[in-house]
């Protein structure tokens, strides 16, 4: 996070000054591989996510940022990734692609999550 501020520190204070009052947090523009490590399965800060929103690349966003081109990554293994969260993450229902993401990473998703709501489910 830009404040240096874990996911859970930053849920945890919105949620204590706030009453809760959010009905939900998501995670956007980040690749689940900058995030996937600090999801506790089971804790119940990581029950108020409610959002994935991730990015297509596994480049930081200081990489991203001298790039020529774009770093598309790999639609199929963000599918399978979506998938394992939202496996560990059931509260997940908000999921779509950030930054790089096109058609072909909607349609990895939809297909490892949506389609196979059974396995996403948990």
């Amino acid at each position: 996070m830009p404040t240096c501020d874990s996911l859970r520190d930053a849920i945890e204070a919105v949620d204590e000054a706030t009453g809760s009052y959010p009905a939900y947090y998501m995670i956007n523009c980040a690749h689940p591989t900058h995030f996937i490590s600090v999801l506790s399965a089971g804790e119940s800060w990581t029950k108020r996510i409610g959002g994935i929103r991730a990015n297509a690349s596994r480049c930081s966003h200081a990489e991203l940022d001298a790039m020529t081109e774009l770093d598309s990554g790999d639609p199929d293994e963000l599918g399978r990734m979506y998938r394992a969260i939202r496996g560990d993450l059931p509260g997940v229902r908000v999921i779509g692609g950030c930054c790089g993401t096109d058609l072909r990473h909607l349609t990895a998703i939809a297909e490892a999550c949506v389609v196979n709501e059974e396995t996403c489910s948990g």
